[in-house]
């Protein structure tokens, strides 16, 4: 007789837990100006989110942001469903071909547009696209328009400017305080429309449930301190509506001089349903 033996079971790898996102979005003139040149647009279900902060003539910086978010909203939509599959494999480096491409796209038609119709001469937008695939956030962004994220108890800045004020500060020309202070805050170093090409700067991040992602203009950064922001998170950062009111109301208090626009997302965790498969497992442990 063979001598057998017990093989130990393998107790089973704890897959990644799976999040859903839940939005609110939020755009306000402002109190100085009659109109407004921000422009949001999203797409929950396929996890994809664009602002942008226009800027040009009379209507033109309108225009360049409602050109923005339609065409990145509508190609990227329909690119994130079909593609969804595929995401799932190689979701990072499918996700930055796709907004390196429609990005692109989106500036030729209002580089175009700029060059060709002259009530629309010098007009652009600053833009931040967020895409969410799974675990992973890829970001695009042109100008000063920002993301933070909210995460354990921390207000974080994952974009960084490109604007005049920053590589000042890059360059120890001038200090944080300095530039909070300075009337040079409008002036972006890279925007889209504005040249033939988009020089567009994409990061990775990981996503982890509980966080909480703010997409903003200018007309809310510039007016409301990251301190506060953290404030308003802190206090409400489990209710996404009564987070984007409170912002948009403490950035018109403070003046309201620009257009304020906001995009909130929480990454929440789906619960599994507790089956048997789910109970035997439980047993193992």
């Amino acid at each position: 007789m063979t001598d057998r033996q017990a093989v130990p079971l393998r107790k089973p790898v704890p897959r990644a837990q799976k999040l859903r996102l839940t939005a609110a979005l939020r755009s306000h003139p402002g109190m100085v100006r009659s109109h407004n040149e921000d422009s949001i647009a999203a797409s929950v279900e396929e996890g994809l989110f664009v602002l942008a902060d226009g800027m040009g003539g009379y209507n033109a910086g309108e225009v360049a942001s409602g050109m923005a978010t339609t065409l990145l909203r509508s190609e990227l939509e329909r690119d994130l469903r079909k593609w969804r599959t595929e995401l799932q494999r190689d979701g990072v480096a499918r996700v930055q071909a796709l907004l390196t491409t429609r990005v692109a796209q989106a500036n030729q038609a209002i580089y175009h547009a700029a060059h060709h119709q002259p009530q629309y001469e010098g007009m652009g937008t600053t833009l931040v696209v967020a895409v969410f695939s799974g675990h992973t956030l890829s970001v695009a962004h042109l100008g000063d328009s920002r993301c933070y994220r909210w995460r354990d108890g921390k207000l974080e800045q994952i974009t960084r400017d490109h604007s005049l004020l920053q590589e000042q500060m890059d360059a120890g020309l001038i200090t944080p305080e300095m530039a909070a202070m300075s009337r040079n805050k409008s002036l972006v170093t890279r925007a889209l429309g504005v040249d033939p090409e988009a020089d567009l700067e994409i990061n990775n991040h990981e996503v982890r449930a509980g966080d909480v992602y703010l997409m903003c203009s200018d007309g809310l950064s510039d007016m409301v301190e990251d301190h506060d922001i953290a404030g308003v998170f802190q206090a409400l950062s489990q209710n996404l509506d009564a987070s984007a009111d409170a912002l948009v109301q403490m950035a018109n208090e403070a003046g309201g001089r620009d257009n304020i626009s906001a995009i909130l997302v929480r990454a929440e965790p789906v619960e599994a349903p507790d089956g048997i498969v789910s109970r035997f497992f439980q047993w193992l442990k």
